[in-house]
């Protein structure tokens, strides 16, 4: 998609400016904004220490509803106390009286510095401009707002046809470095034009984000403030959706939700290769979960990977230490389609040397396990461990 007007959904607006949160002239504020009342599901960090903006959304989305979302980046608004919560609460009261619409059909959601509080008066003096920047091609600006660390924007475009018309789905997500969704670990929101009610909407979002966004591990860290966001508006004016009507809706989701968690792990900060984890034969589902997790975590797997290395023993050993059911005896290891791994030995140095080679010529690597114990598989993304994912983190306040 070439063109912005493909990043346009019928009956949403968008809009980003510079705040003066980041460098100078960089966007760092955006705003998304129904022009109906949407239907809205939100899924929230794990982490015990929640950020300001989390707490307020996390409480506002329970009613089901939602109108416009508020985003800054630079400063995560978590570990400020009463005062970040009140400069939370401000910013979405200033962005309901702009467009004219009630304070708790706004949401708010931060990323940055951790325990840093929000310049409030320069995101005050900035919302009127993003107000008045809303267009429906806004969205590309979005996702150019939302970045911190990430080496380039996201953003994923699916239209399909349900309840006999068409209808459109945009996603936009952020996040490069602190991401072990459980959920969620970074931003994304998604919006569509379907007509679709809540205790429809929901488990189809869950199960999406299930199998996309929980699936993505760049270093393990999990973090105090994202949140995964959809809004649907309903102005496509479908029918009620039937069961064939709904899969295609979930087709759509994991087909969007997908390429940003894709994009996420490819772009982990540093990382110069995306890699995917593939399990099979685990004797649980859970097992082949904890399996090819345990692989993705695992920093010795992933600098071998930046070393073109085929280390076959060190994801043996992460399989090892996952506390799943195994037989070494029966695992299979192989790499981009080289088996390096038979019956739980190697293969042969000219098979290692294969798959080294392979790993120099491109930048997806395929690590693919089969346990022999079961029928059930799973996989992860994740990416290779640089001296740049170093030098990025600890240059990150300085």
């Amino acid at each position: 998609m070439k063109k912005d007007a493909k990043y346009s959904v019928p009956g949403f607006l968008a809009s980003a400016v510079s705040a003066g949160l980041k460098k100078k002239g960089v966007l760092d504020l955006s705003l998304i904004f129904s022009q109906k009342q949407a239907v809205a599901a939100g899924i929230f960090t794990t982490n015990k220490v929640k950020a300001a903006p989390v707490l307020l959304s996390q409480d506002r989305i329970k009613r089901g509803l939602v109108r416009a979302v508020i985003v800054n980046t630079g400063y995560a608004n978590a570990c400020t106390g009463e005062q970040g919560l009140n400069d939370a609460i401000q910013t979405a009261d200033i962005v309901s009286q702009g467009l004219q619409i009630d304070p708790e059909d706004v949401l708010v959601a931060s990323t940055g510095v951790i325990g840093a509080y929000l310049p409030f008066d320069r995101v005050k003096r900035a919302i009127p401009k993003l107000i008045t920047n809303l267009s429906p091609h806004g969205f590309r600006s979005v996702a150019e707002a939302l970045m911190t660390t990430d080496s380039f924007s996201k953003i994923s475009y699916f239209e399909g046809t349900a309840g006999g018309t068409s209808f459109h789905l945009l996603g936009l997500a952020k996040g490069a470095g602190m991401i072990m969704p459980n959920m969620a670990t970074m931003l994304s929101f998604l919006v569509t034009d379907i007509s679709i009610d809540y205790r429809t909407l929901w488990p189809l979002f869950r199960s999406a984000a299930e199998s996309t966004y929980n699936r993505i591990t760049v270093d393990g860290e999990t973090s105090t403030n994202d949140m995964v966001l959809i809004m649907a508006n309903g102005v496509a004016k479908n029918k009620r959706l039937d069961r064939k009507d709904t899969q295609q809706f979930k087709r759509g989701l994991t087909h969007v939700m997908g390429e940003l968690a894709y994009m996420i792990a490819r772009d982990g900060e540093g990382a110069t290769k995306a890699v995917i984890v593939e399990v099979r034969g685990g004797a649980t589902k859970n097992d082949a979960h904890t399996a090819a997790r345990a692989v993705a975590n695992s920093n010795l797997v992933k600098t071998a990977i930046f070393g073109r290395d085929p280390n076959w023993g060190r994801i043996m050993a992460a399989l090892g230490r996952s506390g799943v059911a195994m037989d070494e005896k029966k695992v299979q290891i192989g790499i981009n389609g080289t088996k390096i791994v038979d019956s739980g030995l190697m293969v042969s140095e000219k098979k290692e040397k294969e798959a080294a080679e392979k790993m120099k010529k491109t930048d997806q690597i395929t690590i693919a396990i089969h346990l022999n114990q079961g029928k059930y598989t799973d996989r992860m993304l994740t990416c290779d461990l640089t001296y740049d994912y170093i030098r990025i983190n600890a240059d990150y306040r300085t």
